[in-house]
């Protein structure tokens, strides 16, 4: 295999990689590339595109929260060419690693005036919502260029387990468009089981809410709690009608693959398993005499 198919085969590792298992996936590539100026230079760009579609987070220099890193948070690259990220939550742009997912250079950012108030708005109850519903959630919230009255709610949770052998990470989006008076998103909900196995769950369930009258006429703060309140109760029906899959597959599809009972029919009393064996130990040693 020549460098360059091993590239491309390096970055499709990347571009699968299951939640909070890129570096380790990077040190199974490094085996293939062995050549790390080569390996770095060669998937940086299915790097970047991981971070971007996976909403990688990011500590912010000189704060105590996290950032996503996204489509939404890029700035229009500069004359140079530098590409800088902003941080609406403390009105700061910065650079990004994508391969040491570390920011570095804070610099202030101006955010739009006009829409401001209405974003932080969203901004406060969105992390309320991440509060009573997420134990480790990050929410970012932008202004969509170019366009007024549109603002982006990106929310992610990951969860990583490693001792246990699963992983998981959940992705929601959502542009809320005040001149149209809807909320058009989706929910990306990745988990990893590798226990012994490999089954990876990757779903996408779209959302579109029409605002009633009373949200698009409230105050930039009643109409943002209320915003969320809608996709609280969308997230919610989706999250349940998630675990009837699950309790449907383990009652069900996983039980066709594999038999219930023992032969006997009977469940295995595990508290007597000695005692089963030692019966066993016993008819065979008493066959044996019969037949001597």
């Amino acid at each position: 295999m020549d460098a360059d198919a091993r590239i491309e085969a390096a970055c499709s590792f990347i571009l699968q990689s299951p939640p909070g298992e890129i570096n380790d996936v990077l040190n199974d590539v490094r085996n293939i590339i062995s050549d790390d100026e080569t390996l770095e230079e060669g998937v940086l760009p299915a790097l970047k595109e991981y971070n971007l579609t996976q909403f990688i987070t990011v500590d912010i220099p000189g704060t105590e929260h996290q950032s996503i890193i996204s489509e939404a948070a890029r700035l229009p690259a500069s004359e140079d060419g530098e590409e800088r990220w902003i941080d609406p939550r403390s009105k700061q742009s910065f650079v990004f690693n994508h391969l040491t997912l570390e920011a570095t250079d804070p610099q202030p950012f101006e955010p739009d005036g006009d829409a401001e108030e209405f974003r932080s708005s969203l901004e406060k109850a969105s992390l309320n919502y991440l509060l009573a519903h997420f134990h480790d959630g990050v929410t970012s919230i932008f202004v969509k260029p170019g366009v007024t009255n549109h603002f982006i709610v990106q929310i992610v949770a990951n969860k990583y387990n490693p001792s246990n052998y699963w992983s998981g990470r959940w992705r929601s989006e959502y542009v809320v468009d005040l001149n149209e008076h809807t909320v058009q998103g989706k929910i990306l909900v990745n988990i990893h089981y590798y226990e012994q196995g490999n089954v990876q769950l990757s779903t996408t369930h779209d959302i579109s809410i029409k605002l009633p009258p009373p949200v698009v006429t409230a105050s930039p703060s009643a109409a943002a709690s209320k915003i969320l309140a809608l996709i609280e109760t969308e997230e919610g029906n989706y999250q349940t009608s998630l675990n009837d899959t699950y309790h449907e597959m383990s009652e069900k599809t996983f039980k066709s693959l594999r038999r219930a009972l023992p032969m006997t029919r009977q469940k295995l009393d595990w508290d007597k398993v000695l005692g089963y064996k030692l019966g066993a130990e016993l008819s065979s040693s008493k066959g044996t005499f019969s037949s001597s």
